[in-house]
């Protein structure tokens, strides 16, 4: 009896958080003005209107047959709204605003889904929820694991599109968060050599991993210094007064044959007016906020980190300096293993925008390294390559798959707008080395 009341209110709290999730993209598309939902904020990215249709084109596709046992009815729909564009792939859209359907049809199909959808997770059974197909691997509670999390994904990716379009395109709303806190002082932090668990195992059936979390197993990190705070804009000013942008020395050939290319001068959240620099915010633009992390494409924080005689950590580094105990062993979290909560950062959409670094002296690990999940995605040195072990989702097979290809690396912790249950340990993140519009920053190491 305890048994089933338990695997009810599982249930119960997925359904919450599938909810929950719809709100939060629904909110996000509530920032932008009716009229502008057929803008491109970002040129190698779909317009708005594609990502209406794609949050619930993607549910569908991914349940209504695997599980729900629904017919499609509207096929053509489907297949426009199945697959977004990778950043930097090599070509834009060309696509225009007629190409698209009227926002009218896209509400109304977007309505009829979720009534599908809803209706169709109603009707299962328990043993609909704990097993799929014969001889499937996967069940109706995996997944709606993807498909929340799928949303979560697009909540953060979306408000990157959103912070580039035009303030007069989109409704005004909370800037940031109005903090007490005390200007930090750069510190680097000596950590011991010791053994990481990276990804998740898959004899752990109590939790959800994408494919590219598995198999879990362990690295041995030898000794390494790494700064305590991620870099400021402050500290990238002094990398931009070096002649950081000009000076080849500091660019890999390809990052600097881009850079030229693109013209690229400045990190893409700031503009310079007035003979001083100021910080694109979600709904306003402000003078440069010294004390914020900066957010860089990987190139960028790359010359940077070459430049100051350091590098930037491999993806099991930054592990260790994140979830190390000086016992030898390891937390679920930097500050322990109590789940996150709001004096431990900021994250899970508390903000539009970043905060100061140190802001969150709870959030700190073991050695004393701070705000390494939220406030800013960190890059990494280490390539998203897939884990031994690894098998693609057989109902999403290019998830991870598709990028292995030596182009994206790994970013790791969590920026303002990342939802909680992907701060986990094993979570991976990747993008391309040339894309600036990430909420990323970094911090540098060295031997």
């Amino acid at each position: 009896m305890l048994a089933a009341q338990k695997e009810i209110e599982v249930r119960r709290q997925l359904l919450e958080r599938l909810f929950e999730a719809r709100w939060r993209t629904d909110e996000l598309f509530r920032v932008v003005r009716s009229e502008s939902l057929y803008e491109r904020p970002i040129p190698e990215r779909h317009r708005i209107i594609f990502y209406l249709g794609h949050l619930e084109a993607f549910d569908w596709n991914l349940m209504h047959e695997r599980v729900l046992a629904l017919k499609t009815f509207h096929p053509e729909f489907d297949q426009l709204f199945a697959f977004g564009i990778d950043p930097v792939d090599g070509g834009l859209p060309s696509d225009q605003p007629g190409d698209w359907p009227s926002l009218a049809e896209a509400r109304q199909y977007v309505s009829r889904i979720r009534e599908g959808i809803d209706s169709g997770l109603e009707a299962l059974t328990a043993a609909d929820w704990d097993s799929g197909p014969v001889g499937a691997d996967f069940s109706a509670s995996s997944l709606l694991n993807v498909a929340i999390e799928h949303r979560l994904m697009h909540a953060e990716t979306l408000a990157y599109m959103l912070h580039h379009l035009p303030f007069d395109k989109k409704v005004s709303g909370q800037r940031k968060l109005e903090l007490v806190f005390v200007p930090v002082v750069p510190e680097t932090i000596q950590i011991p050599a010791g053994r990481v668990t990276l990804g998740l195992s898959r004899s752990d059936e109590n939790s959800f991993g994408w494919d590219n979390e598995y198999e879990a197993h362990t690295v041995d990190v030898p000794a390494f210094a790494i700064d305590k705070h991620m870099v400021t804009n402050r500290q990238y000013l002094d990398f931009m007064a070096a002649g950081g942008y000009q000076n080849s020395a500091w660019w890999t050939e390809a990052d600097w044959n881009w850079r030229a290319a693109q013209n690229i001068n400045h990190p893409a959240f700031w503009r310079h007016e007035d003979r001083r620099w100021h910080w694109r915010t979600m709904f306003d633009e402000i003078p440069l906020p010294l004390d914020w992390p900066v957010y860089v494409s990987q190139a960028e924080a790359s010359a940077y980190a070459r430049w100051a005689g350091k590098s930037l950590p491999t993806e099991a580094q930054w592990h260790r300096s994140a979830y190390g105990a000086a016992n030898g062993g390891e937390r679920l979290f930097p500050w322990g293993d109590c789940a996150p909560t709001p004096r431990k950062g900021n994250f899970d959409f508390k903000s539009w925008d970043p905060t100061p670094v140190g802001a969150f002296p709870e959030g700190q690990s073991a050695f004393g390294v701070s705000d390494l999940l939220g406030n800013g995605w960190e890059w990494t040195s280490s390539r998203f390559e897939p884990f031994s072990g690894f098998q693609p989702f057989s109902f999403y097979p290019g998830y991870s798959a598709s990028f292995f290809d030596g182009k994206h690396y790994v970013i790791k912790g969590g920026s303002a707008r990342t939802a909680a249950s992907m701060l986990r340990r094993s979570f991976r993140n990747w993008f391309q080395p040339h894309y600036q519009y990430v909420y990323a920053g970094f911090r540098c190491v060295s031997n």
